[in-house]
């Protein structure tokens, strides 16, 4: 799962830099464009899935298992 948030990432990144810097260019007061900001993001992306997942895995863990099959 992570390596396909870090494909992700990698793949949008250019894209979004690119859009970012020609969507700043009309601005008169202009700030640069930070690694930082990329880098928080994906961090950001790789702690959200994380979190996600976990919580999804000790949600099957703890569910019981009769409950399930009577549903179906």
């Amino acid at each position: 799962m992570i390596w396909l948030i870090v494909l992700a990432f990698v793949v949008v990144t250019p894209i979004a830099y690119y859009a970012m810097h020609k969507w700043m260019e009309d601005f008169a007061d202009r700030t640069a464009i930070s690694w930082w900001i990329f880098a928080l993001s994906g961090g950001g992306m790789i702690t959200t899935a994380l979190f996600t997942l976990s919580f999804q895995t000790v949600k099957a863990a703890v569910a019981n298992p009769v409950r399930s099959l009577r549903s179906e």
